[in-house]
């Protein structure tokens, strides 16, 4: 791909549709498949991330000065940067550990919002919006995770049918209706209320086995009453007949007037004849005040654990968009205020349904902070992503607040919340390398030897675990480990290197360079750095923003001083770049 590709293509006109693509695999042996997917302008183009690590500042992490309750969450983590690369950085460490991911994207409007470039061409939105969107899913818990994703009308049906081909169409759940508005805006033809909630799930079924019941309202609680003064307390009257014809569910009943009925049209009782026999005599049959009524049965305030939510989200029950404004001025100040923040009690329902206490929820678009803010007064684990300077200017100074129990607003009162708890602040790492005076790639001198070992354990595919040893840096099994150091390593020194690792251990040696045979040491595979790395990712890509001019560039070939280095393919060295390209990639079979 030519650089001036994402020149012509913020020329040309937005090319995305829904066909049916013929897969042609006459020449596999295979017959013609067909599909049906969506395709726009750059598709076939992916970003080759690099893996960054992440480097905590002590100084702007926070803890509470003191435990609150035994339950206080501190490792939590607020994370400032590309959300791209921030999400590229967890996967190693969190990949089928969240349990729900929430994200509010910029809605591609073609309006500039006060802390997004919210006017990008829908092919470029549609490719930035699936790079994020596949390690998402990836970060999900194969059993229970679920993702949840704000938009409005402009991108809706695209971005349903981009999840459907990048999830799955069947793990679809539902997509939620969020009335935004309660009155409508007469400067329109038509003025819209709502925006939708889009609902995936790693497995629908256990999630709707393990999703929770809503909470009844107080409008909910005052339907249930006892005009009878049943000592069980208040209940409702629930109908008695189910559809359909089931010949022992069709039968007389005699109601205290002593007029008999019968199951109306297309429908039979719900209970056999020894059921019904057996509510009679629990007293849970009601024929109305005066006995000759439709027969119902009684369902007790007691006996009800929650409501199945559905996908209609009241402003009533889930707020609208000026309480999430006055929310917003409350924390902040009406000057200040964060433009367009959802809701609490919005981010606090799909937070109730989708998780349980101490789940970890992830927000790679966290905007003012209120899925953090939240899911901390929910007892819930958090991380957020962030790039904007308002990760500072927002989301820690509210994040102070929840934790120093000085947040009184929101969902505050509900949940009980009283402060506690902690988060630690990242940043995502410089890119390892970096191109000196003479315009070749080598190693940053921003990192010192941990940090270096760290990124290689990360690229390489190890965790980074510093052993007893040192040249225990990190391991990808029990006995298979990784040692980095910008040294050039003699043979002898090697020798003692194999000596140590062992007959029954392995050893991958990153180094500057080495003197002698690659494959003299069958427990060692060695590489050189940066040669080992060149061609893994791009390099030197700090924004991948939803911004035309932050789009990547085509990758730069291999340096010419590399290009007839043959020493690092051994036959160790060919086995271990086998493994790793056989594992899957980032984007399942995508460019890595």
């Amino acid at each position: 791909m030519d650089a001036p590709y994402w020149e012509i293509l913020r020329k040309k006109s937005s090319k995305f549709r829904l066909q049916e693509t013929v897969v042609d695999n006459e020449s596999k042996g295979m017959s013609k498949k067909q599909k049906l997917e969506l395709t726009w302008i750059g598709k076939e183009n992916r970003p080759r991330l690099e893996p960054r690590i992440l480097l905590e500042d002590p100084e702007k992490s926070y803890h509470a000065k003191q435990r609150v309750s035994d339950k206080d969450i501190f490792d939590n983590r607020l994370i400032f940067g590309d959300n791209l690369l921030a999400l590229k950085a967890l996967e190693q460490e969190f990949a089928g550990k969240v349990k729900c991911v929430y994200i509010d994207p910029p809605y591609n409007t073609g309006s500039a919002f006060t802390h997004y470039d919210d006017g990008v061409e829908h092919s470029i939105w549609l490719s930035l919006m699936r790079a994020r969107l596949e390690i998402l899913w990836n970060l999900l818990d194969v059993n229970e995770g679920s993702i949840w994703i704000s938009i409005d009308d402009d991108e809706h049906a695209y971005l349903k049918v981009l999840c459907d081909e990048t999830f799955g169409r069947n793990q679809f759940v539902t997509t939620n209706v969020w009335q935004k508005r309660y009155a409508p805006d007469a400067r329109v033809a038509i003025s819209d209320a709502h925006e939708y909630i889009l609902c995936y799930a790693k497995n629908p079924q256990n999630f709707k086995c393990k999703r929770n019941l809503l909470l009844l309202t107080d409008a909910q609680t005052k339907q249930f009453r006892n005009p009878d003064k049943d000592p069980r307390g208040p209940w409702k009257a629930d109908n008695f007949t189910a559809p359909g014809f089931r010949a022992n569910q069709m039968y007389e009943i005699t109601l205290p007037s002593g007029r008999i009925v019968t199951p109306p049209g297309g429908r039979c009782w719900r209970f056999t004849k020894d059921g019904f026999e057996n509510a009679v005599a629990e007293n849970t049959m009601y024929y109305g005040p005066d006995g000759d009524g439709a027969p119902s049965i009684k369902r007790f305030l007691s006996e009800m654990p929650g409501m199945v939510p559905w996908t209609w989200w009241s402003h009533i029950e889930t707020g609208h968009s000026q309480e999430g404004t006055k929310e917003s001025q409350v924390l902040f100040g009406s000057d200040n205020s964060f433009s367009t923040p959802k809701p609490e009690r919005l981010i606090q329902r799909i937070i109730h349904i989708a998780t349980n206490y101490s789940d970890l929820i992830l927000d790679s678009f966290a905007g003012s902070g209120t899925t953090g803010a939240v899911a901390h007064k929910m007892g819930r684990r958090w991380i957020m992503v962030e790039l904007g300077d308002h990760a500072h200017t927002y989301i820690i100074p509210r994040l102070h607040k929840v934790i120093d129990g000085e947040d009184h607003g929101g969902v505050t009162e509900a949940t009980g919340w009283k402060g506690g708890g902690g988060f630690r602040y990242y940043h995502i790492a410089p890119t390892l390398l970096e191109k000196d005076a003479f315009d070749n790639l080598v190693i940053s001198k921003q990192y010192n030897p941990a940090m270096l070992a760290e990124a290689m354990c990360k690229i390489m595919g190890f965790q980074y675990a510093p052993g007893d040893l040192y040249w225990q840096q990190g391991c990808s099994t029990e006995t298979d480990y990784i040692y980095v150091t910008t040294q050039t390593l003699t043979r002898d020194h090697l020798a003692a290197l194999s000596d140590e690792v062992g007959k029954k251990r392995s050893l991958l040696v990153c180094c500057a360079a080495f003197r002698g045979k690659a494959d003299a040491f069958p427990n060692l595979t060695l590489k050189k750095i940066p040669l080992a790395v060149l061609q893994k990712c791009e390099w030197g890509h700090d924004d991948y923003s939803l911004n035309v001019a932050n789009l990547p560039q085509a990758p730069e070939p291999v340096s010419a001083q590399f290009a007839g280095d043959a020493t690092l393919e051994t036959k160790h060295a060919r086995k271990r770049r086998a493994r790793t390209e056989t594992m899957p990639g980032l984007f399942d079979g995508g460019a890595e």
